[in-house]
């Protein structure tokens, strides 16, 4: 049986600027590439209309039908990880599998498991960092811990990365792919999925939207970001020219890649967050968890209109506005005391570009249970948001139609009221 190698595609479906397999290409011959749809994480999705599952499945059959094209193809299989790779084993003589790191505890734990597999075959695995700038571990302190505020951690990896002139990887050696007939692809439907009516943003990087994302970002009722955190979450583009072309166009855009790459950071040191506060003592707040309330929070009924306004968005788009998000994360634990976790995991669930450790660090930085988060006290007055930034109400009239009618609920809680609340139950918890 010839030899193979396989390169396994997971949060990096593109050819271009692709580490794993640009070095597989270098290194091996006979690259075949493979991607798995994970049972382990689809088992988990609720709907079965997913955006994002349908999203990979184009993007696959885009890259497949890009390998054929070259004289190759791709291995497309459904299952748990470990158990696709005991039959692959049967069925090809692999001597190595190259892929892309990931660093949330799931991966982590996926990838020891494969890797132990593969040892045991005499077979090697090779992982490289391909989805982040600089990875955990690379952007430490003077102690050579990980940085638990943002801003130190930002200017040390500015130093870097303007030291460092990354660029991203050409000369792909795509005479070393595997030979073959094109192999069977899955449909959607044998995924277990169908396909979603929402629609996925463009893989465009509009230049002019970066120059101008510092102006344009906060008001939600403009087209002023880039919407390519979809894109970014699969590795449909490459972080390594994003951050390129945002270095040359603006700052700010470039913080946003920055605490993208902050969060990834905290989670990988701190694993624990996926379900625990970063600062233990917050795991102490009693919240009040009221499922009514939470419900009219999800469908965009709680009577703030920007609040209602970002969920109405979030249900019928997959997308929310980023100083939206922030808005409705602290109306969810502020005003309502509703446990961060709960809103973490609807945004889980609807986000196109949820990321865990950004949607995690987020959710975590408005509850103000994260690390550098908004200090449990400062509490966003969802009319002071609307008044800064959506004065004329354009983006509230888009998603709340029945606006100024008595189809719109009345406030579920009064402002002051529920500020003070929050500030005490907080003191209380946290001084116990």
């Amino acid at each position: 049986m010839e030899k193979v190698t396989l390169f396994w595609f997971r949060r990096d479906l593109r050819l271009d600027d692709n580490t794993g397999l640009f070095y597989a290409l270098q290194q091996e011959k006979n690259v075949l590439p493979v991607f798995i749809f994970d049972q382990n994480i689809l088992e988990k999705l609720e709907d079965k209309d997913d955006a994002r599952v349908g999203f990979i499945h184009d993007q696959i059959t885009k890259l497949k039908s890009q390998l054929e094209k070259k004289g190759s193809s791709m291995i497309v299989r459904i299952g748990k990880p470990l158990e696709i790779y005991k039959s692959l084993l049967e069925e090809y003589s692999i001597q190595a599998v190259y892929t892309n790191r990931d660093y949330e505890p799931y991966a982590k734990e996926r990838d020891q498991a494969v890797s132990d597999l593969l040892k045991k075959h005499g077979a090697e695995f090779f992982t490289f960092k391909d989805q982040m700038i600089f990875e955990p571990g690379e952007v430490l302190n003077g102690s050579g811990e990980f940085y638990k505020v943002f801003t130190p951690f930002s200017k040390v990896w500015l130093g870097k990365f303007n030291e460092q002139k990354i660029e991203p990887l050409a000369n792909y050696q795509w005479k070393n792919l595997f030979s073959t007939k094109p192999l069977p692809l899955p449909s959607l439907k044998e995924v277990g999925f169908e396909k979603s009516s929402i629609e996925i943003p463009p893989m465009e990087t509009d230049e002019d939207i970066i120059k101008l994302y510092d102006k344009t970002r906060n008001f939600p009722a403009i087209h002023g970001t880039s919407r390519l955190g979809i894109h970014l979450r699969f590795g449909t583009i490459s972080i390594r020219r994003l951050a390129k072309i945002a270095a040359k166009l603006n700052a700010t855009y470039l913080n946003e890649l920055i605490w993208r790459e902050f969060y990834m950071t905290i989670l990988a040191f701190n694993p624990q967050v996926v379900d625990k506060a970063f600062k233990p003592a917050y795991d102490q707040i009693p919240w009040r968890n009221n499922e009514q309330e939470f419900e009219a929070w999800c469908q965009g009924k709680t009577g703030y209109p920007i609040v209602d306004a970002g969920m109405r968005e979030l249900n019928a788009t997959g997308y929310m506005h980023n100083r939206v998000r922030m808005i409705v994360a602290s109306f969810l634990t502020k005003h309502l005391l509703i446990d961060w976790r709960w809103g973490e995991a609807y945004f889980a669930r609807k986000l196109l570009d949820f990321e865990l450790a950004s949607n995690n660090g987020g959710w975590q930085w408005a509850a103000g249970t994260g690390t550098d988060a908004q200090p449990y006290f400062r509490v966003f007055n969802p009319e002071s948001q609307t008044e800064k930034f959506d004065k004329d109400l354009k983006y509230i009239k888009k998603w709340i139609p029945e606006l100024g009618t008595d189809k719109y609920p009345k406030p579920i809680v009064d402002h002051k009221f529920a500020r003070q609340r929050a500030i005490d139950t907080y003191k209380e918890a946290l001084n116990s």
